[in-house]
C-alpha cells in the first residue's frame, strides 16, 4: 500500500481545471503569466467553469449575472449583525455566512447543472459583499451595496472603503484575485471534493472549503508576512531581524512552496504591483522591506518568495485591514473551488482513502474494576 505523510506526491484525481508543471501554473491550460497581465477576474472565473474563455457577448453575460447577485438579503445582513463579529476570526464568520446562504436558497439540494451553476455564480458574486459587509459591521458602518457599473475586484474596494477605487488599484486587486483564483489540488480544494464527492450540496463544498483555508498552515501566510512588516518597522531593521530568525532557524513565513521548486511564477506580478502602489501611497517602507528581506533569504536560503510574500504589502497599500487577507484569498479561491466541484459531480466517486494502522493489537477487553 502506498503511504506517504501529508500525501506529498501522491496523484489523487484527474483534472483540467489547473495544473502545476516544472514550477509553470496554467489554468485551462493558459499560462498564468498571460492571464495575470491580460485577464479580469472575470473571464477567469468563466475560464474556470467552463473550459474556455468567453466571447465578448458570453463575458458580458457573465459579468451582468455576477454583478446583478452581488447583493445580500436583509434577513442575511441582519444575520451578520446578530453574531459576534468583534470576537470572531473572519474565516469563522465566513464560513458560517456562506453555509446560512443555502438555507436562502430554494436549489440548494437541486443536483442538477443547470441549478449548480445558478448557485456557483450567486456564491461567487456574494462572497466578496459578505467580506465587506463584516469589515463595515464590525467598525459599526453600515454595509454598502454594490454599483452594476464596477467590476468585480472595484465593486469589492468600493463596499468595504464606500469610495471609488483608483484604476491602478482596481488593476492591482484584479490581478491578485487572477493570480489567487485556483492552484491545483491544494488542501482546502481537496476539501471541497472530498466533500461533495458523498453527493453532498455546493454550499457544504464551498464551507467545508473555507474551513480548510481557515488554518494557518494554509491561508494565513500573508497576513503574518504582514505582522513580520509591522514588527520590523523599518528597512534599516530588516538586516539583524531576519539574520535572527535564521540564527535561531525560524520560519520566515512567505518563502518557498511544497510544488515550486524553481520559485513560485505568481511572487512576480505581486511584487511588482507592490512597487506601484507603494509609490502611489508614498509609503515606500513596506516594498523596501519586502526587497531587502527577499534578497538576505534567497542569497542565505536560497528560497524564493512564494504569492503570499508580496500579496502581504499589495493588501496593506489597498487599505484592507490585514486580517481580511485569507477571506480575500477565499473571495478568488471560491472560483477555483467551484471548479473543482463541477468537475467532481460531473465524473463523480467517492473518495475514500485507507489509513495503514499503527496501533495496539489483539487487546481483551476487561471489566471496569479490573482496569
Amino acid at each position: 500500500m502506498l503511504k506517504t505523510k501529508g500525501l506529498e506526491g501522491v496523484v489523487a484525481t484527474t483534472s483540467s481545471v489547473s495544473s502545476i508543471i516544472e514550477s509553470a501554473l496554467t489554468y485551462q491550460g493558459y499560462d498564468i503569466d498571460d492571464l495575470a497581465e491580460h485577464a479580469s477576474f472575470e473571464e477567469v472565473i468563466y475560464l474556470l467553469w467552463n473550459e474556455r474563455l468567453p466571447s465578448q457577448l458570453e463575458l458580458t453575460h457573465h459579468t451582468k449575472q455576477l454583478t446583478s447577485n452581488m447583493a445580500v438579503s436583509t434577513e442575511l445582513i441582519n444575520q451578520m449583525k446578530s453574531l459576534p463579529v468583534n470576537n470572531i476570526h473572519p474565516m469563522a464568520f465566513l464560513r458560517t455566512i456562506i453555509s446560512s446562504l443555502g438555507l436562502y436558497d430554494n436549489d440548494a439540494d437541486n443536483e442538477s447543472l443547470e441549478a449548480n451553476q445558478q448557485k456557483a455564480i450567486r456564491i461567487q458574486a456574494k462572497i466578496p459583499t459578505i467580506v465587506a459587509a463584516f469589515s463595515r459591521i464590525r467598525d459599526g458602518k453600515k454595509p454598502v451595496s454594490p454599483k452594476s457599473d464596477l467590476c468585480f475586484a472595484g465593486n469589492f474596494l468600493y463596499m468595504l472603503n464606500e469610495e471609488i477605487p483608483d484604476k491602478v488599484s482596481i488593476k492591482a486587486f484584479n490581478k491578485a484575485l487572477v493570480l489567487h483564483a485556483d492552484h491545483e489540488l491544494n488542501a482546502s480544494t481537496f476539501t471541497a471534493r472530498v466533500c461533495v464527492a458523498t453527493l453532498s450540496d455546493i454550499y457544504s463544498g464551498i464551507t467545508a472549503a473555507i474551513g480548510a483555508l481557515k488554518g494557518p498552515l494554509h491561508g494565513g501566510a500573508n497576513e503574518a508576512v504582514m505582522a513580520m512588516l509591522m514588527d520590523i518597522g523599518d528597512a534599516a531593521n530588516v538586516e539583524n531581524y531576519i539574520q535572527n530568525l535564521l540564527a535561531d532557524k525560524k520560519k520566515i513565513m512567505g518563502f518557498g512552496h511544497r510544488v515550486y521548486k524553481d520559485g513560485d511564477p505568481r511572487a512576480k506580478h505581486l511584487k511588482e504591483m507592490s512597487k506601484q502602489l507603494s509609490m502611489i501611497t508614498g509609503e515606500n517602507k513596506w516594498y523596501d522591506m519586502s526587497v531587502k528581506i527577499d534578497e538576505i533569504v534567497t542569497a542565505e536560503k536560497g528560497l524564493l518568495p512564494n504569492v503570499d510574500f508580496y500579496s502581504a504589502s499589495v493588501y496593506h497599500s489597498l487599505g484592507i485591514k490585514h486580517d481580511l487577507f485569507t477571506p480575500i484569498f477565499a473571495i478568488s479561491r471560491t472560483s477555483g473551488w467551484i471548479a473543482h466541484i463541477l468537475e467532481q459531480y460531473k465524473n463523480n466517486r467517492l473518495i475514500r482513502p485507507r489509513a495503514e494502522y499503527v496501533g495496539p493489537s489483539k487487546q481483551t477487553y476487561k471489566p471496569i474494576n479490573k482496569r
